[in-house]
């Protein structure tokens, strides 16, 4: 059988569970790497801290893949800071690079050898990954740098048949999201609001674009902004 697996860190809720969700309609088996453990029926979790110094150490991942013939790795796990240039410390900066980027290359180590033709490597970026607002420094620093390492992947497994993309959201309803405007209803509808459909994105949304990039390796070298449409003042 043809037995295909999705590869997520930070599968435990927002973007990250909608995709799981959406793999596991077609049959995908579903494998999350995050602190918190994934609800979803039958997800195969790994339970671990991704800026730890020793967390591939908890996985065989040989094992673990072994019998796959179509994987798709995706970097999804993120923190977004409150953060300045003004002020940005550079141990602040280094734990932001560390779980956003850093996590991402020591994955990559770890799959890249099991992946078969006919896989991706997706990155999960931001509109923040091509521009900038206040007050979100060490978070789109990071963001643009995983444009980079996209496209360095795409450029370095040519000739694999393992394709590869960035896959930039805009603003939308996360956990992350609502912890970080403390839930504030108001300040959530002026989010909306910079959006042309006046409109949050669900996590599903994204999950749908990323099932596709999986599929499909003619997005293979692209950043695909899945915004809605953004007021730009």
């Amino acid at each position: 059988m043809h037995k295909k697996a999705l590869i997520i860190t930070g599968g435990s809720k927002g973007i990250g569970f909608a995709s799981i969700q959406i793999f596991a309609e077609n049959g995908w088996d579903c494998i999350n790497i995050s602190r918190q453990l994934c609800t979803h029926p039958g997800t195969i979790n790994f339970n671990c801290d991704l800026r730890s110094e020793d967390w591939e150490q908890t996985i065989d991942f040989p094992k673990l893949l072994a019998h796959y013939q179509q994987i798709a790795l995706v970097h999804n796990a993120a923190c977004c800071m409150n953060d300045s240039m003004v002020n940005l410390e550079s141990t602040q900066l280094r734990q932001t690079l560390e779980l956003n980027i850093i996590a991402a290359n020591r994955l990559n180590q770890q799959v890249i050898p099991h992946l078969k033709d006919s896989s991706a490597i997706l990155y999960i970026g931001s509109t923040l990954s091509e521009k900038a607002v206040p007050n979100t420094a060490s978070y789109t620093i990071s963001k643009h740098a995983i444009v980079g390492m996209m496209r360095a992947t795409c450029q370095d497994l040519i000739g694999t048949g393992i394709h590869t993309g960035c896959i930039c959201p805009g603003i939308t309803d996360t956990e992350m999201l609502r912890q970080r405007v403390n839930n504030d209803a108001n300040i959530l509808n002026q989010l909306a609001q910079l959006q042309s459909m006046n409109r949050l994105i669900d996590p599903r949304e994204i999950a749908e674009v990323i099932y596709f990039c999986a599929n499909h390796p003619v997005i293979n070298g692209s950043v695909i902004h899945s915004h809605l449409g953004q007021r730009e003042n």
